[in-house]
C-alpha cells in the first residue's frame, strides 16, 4: 500500500486537513479531505473522499472540542479507523509567517519552533493558531516529521526596493518589512498557467487571489515580483473583515484620541473593518451581491475600485501585463466581481468575455484582447503536500520510511 502526506491548515475556529498519496514516481494523489469547524462552540467534523462521497459527518459537545490541538486529535482519531491504523508518514502544514529566516518549506526542529513563535508579532491573529497543531504532534508523537510551508516564501526573493519601508535600517534588521502573503497559493496557480495558459505563463502577470483574505500579485517568469500585502496580512486590498491599506496615522489617531489600547485596534482592524464594516452587514461577498442596501452596494464597489487602483500599480511593477488571473472563493465563484474588474482595467488592455464569465469558462477575455484573463481555482493545500514530499525526499526521508522508488 502506498504511503500518505496530510496536510493542515489551522485557522482561529477550525482545522482543515487533506490526505495525498505518494505514488512510486512521487506523484501526488489527493484521496480525502476534512474539516473540524466550531471548534470552542459547536465542533463538527466532516471528511469526504476525493470524489465526493461522504465519509463522516459528526458534531460533539462545546467541551468535546475546545482548541485546535483537540480538533487534531480528534481528526487524527477518525483518520485512525478510515485507513485501518495506516497513518501518514509525515504531515505538511500551513504557516502564515515565515519571518525574515525562511524563504522556503523547512522540517519543523526545536529550533524551527522557536523560531517560528519569534514571528508570532508578524502574525497575532495567524501564527499561533498555525503552530497549535505542531506543537500537540510534537507532543504526542515526537517520531512523525512535520513540515512547515510558509505563506510568505514566494515572495522572499523581491528586489529590495519592493521590500523596504521607508524608515531605520535597525528596524528592517528586525525584521520590519513588506513580506506579501498568499504565497502558497500563488506558487500553485503560476505552476498551472504552464498548462492552462502556456502563452502568458513566462509573462508578465497579476494575480488576483480575492477571499475572505484578498491580495494580488505581480509576477513575472513564474516569479514574484511584488504584492499588495506588506509586514502584515492587514495591508493591501480590503478584505472581508480586514481594512487593508490604511494610513497609520489612523491608528494613531485610534490611540491617541480614542484612547484605544493595542488589543482593540487589533480587533477593530482585523475583525471589524473592510467589507463588514463598509456595508454593516456582513463580510460575505455573496450576501452584499444579493442586498438592496445602498451600503452594500458601496462596499462592493469600493473593493473592485481598490482591486483595479492596485492593478494599475502591480502593472507599473511589472511595466507592463501579459495576463490577469483571477482566484480563491471570490475570484473563482463571483463572476459579477470578476467582470466589474475587468470592466475597470479595460483601459490596461483587458476586454470581457461575457459568456464565458457568466459560465465560469477558464478563458474570459475576448480572442482579441489584448491582455489575456482566465479563472484559475487554486489548491494550496496540493502545493503543501508537494513541498512536504520534497523536504522530506532532501533529507533522505521518503525512501527511509518505505516508500517506492
Amino acid at each position: 500500500m502506498a504511503e500518505t502526506i496530510l496536510v493542515v491548515n489551522a485557522g482561529s475556529s477550525s482545522l482543515k486537513f487533506k490526505l495525498f498519496e505518494i505514488g512510486a514516481d512521487r506523484a501526488l494523489t489527493s484521496k480525502l479531505e476534512g474539516k473540524v469547524d466550531g471548534v470552542g462552540s459547536r465542533p463538527r467534523l466532516k471528511i469526504k473522499a476525493a470524489k465526493g462521497g461522504l465519509l463522516i459527518d459528526e458534531t460533539y459537545r462545546e467541551n468535546k472540542v475546545r482548541d485546535l490541538p483537540e480538533a487534531l486529535a480528534l481528526a487524527r482519531d477518525r483518520l485512525t479507523g478510515l485507513l485501518a491504523g495506516r497513518m501518514p508518514i509525515a504531515l505538511g502544514h500551513r504557516v502564515v509567517h515565515g519571518g525574515p529566516l525562511y524563504s522556503g518549506p523547512v522540517l519543523v526542529s526545536d529550533d524551527v519552533l522557536a523560531a517560528l513563535e519569534r514571528a508570532v508579532p508578524f502574525a497575532p491573529l495567524h501564527q499561533p493558531n498555525n503552530l497549535a497543531p505542531i506543537k500537540a504532534l510534537r507532543e504526542r508523537a515526537p517520531d512523525i516529521p512535520q513540515v512547515a510551508c510558509f505563506d510568505t516564501a514566494f515572495h522572499r526573493d523581491h528586489p529590495a526596493l519592493a521590500d523596504r519601508y521607508a524608515i531605520p535600517e535597525f528596524l528592517y534588521e528586525e525584521g520590519v518589512r513588506r513580506y506579501g502573503f498568499h504565497g502558497l497559493s500563488y506558487e500553485y496557480v503560476a505552476g498551472r498557467l504552464k498548462e492552462v495558459a502556456p502563452e502568458v505563463a513566462d509573462g508578465r502577470v497579476i494575480i488576483a487571489h480575492l477571499g475572505s483574505g484578498a491580495s494580488m500579485c505581480a509576477i513575472k517568469a513564474g516569479r514574484s515580483v511584488d504584492s499588495t500585502m506588506g509586514f502584515t496580512a492587514l495591508d493591501g486590498l480590503p478584505m472581508g473583515t480586514r481594512s487593508g491599506q490604511l494610513d497609520p496615522g489612523v491608528v494613531l489617531y485610534l490611540m491617541t484620541e480614542k484612547r484605544m489600547k493595542g488589543k482593540a485596534i487589533e480587533q477593530l482592524l482585523y475583525h471589524d473593518c473592510g467589507l463588514k464594516g463598509l456595508s454593516g452587514i456582513s463580510a460575505d461577498v455573496r450576501i452584499l451581491l444579493e442586498s438592496d442596501s445602498l451600503a452594500a452596494r458601496f462596499a462592493i464597489d469600493y473593493f473592485v475600485y481598490r482591486i483595479a487602483l492596485s492593478a494599475g500599480a502591480l502593472a507599473a511593477a511589472l511595466g507592463g501585463i501579459d495576463g490577469f488571473v483571477f482566484t480563491a472563493g471570490i475570484g473563482e465563484n463571483a463572476p459579477a466581481i470578476r467582470a466589474a474588474v475587468v470592466r475597470r482595467l479595460e483601459w490596461l488592455g483587458l476586454d470581457l468575455d461575457d459568456d464565458a464569465n457568466a459560465t465560469g469558462a477558464s478563458r474570459i477575455s475576448t480572442a482579441g484582447a489584448r491582455v489575456a484573463c482566465f479563472v484559475v481555482p487554486t489548491d494550496e493545500e496540493a502545493m503543501i503536500a508537494r513541498h512536504t514530499v520534497d523536504t522530506l525526499d532532501e533529507h533522505g526521508l521518503v525512501t527511509a520510511m518505505g516508500v517506492a522508488e
